[in-house]
């Protein structure tokens, strides 16, 4: 992946080489990683993705209550529409120049 990359995985199983991302995001190579897939399901909590600045471990949303769906949606069309509008509050959608 280019220098600066997010990583966002949503596959159906761990395709992510985990101690490989967290060193790619600590050094800088990668700028952060979302994932919603781990090798080991529940994150266990000595797992080496947690607390690395950058990286979020989501669940998948299989799992959640119908009521968290629409929460998770609603924050996401606020996201986009505050990008679009040139007020992104995340680093996913901050304008980047080009390369």
């Amino acid at each position: 992946m280019k220098p600066g990359a997010h990583l966002i995985d949503t596959a159906r199983e761990p395709l992510v080489d985990e101690t490989a991302l967290v060193e790619a995001v600590r050094s800088g190579r990668l700028a952060g990683a979302a994932l919603d897939v781990v090798d080991v399901e529940p994150l266990p909590a000595d797992s080496i993705l947690r607390g690395v600045a950058g990286i979020t471990v989501y669940s998948p949303m299989a799992g959640q209550t119908a009521e968290a769906r629409l929460a998770a949606g609603v924050e996401g069309a606020k996201e986009l529409v505050a990008a679009l509008d040139g007020r992104p509050a995340h680093s996913l959608t901050e304008p980047k120049e080009p390369a």
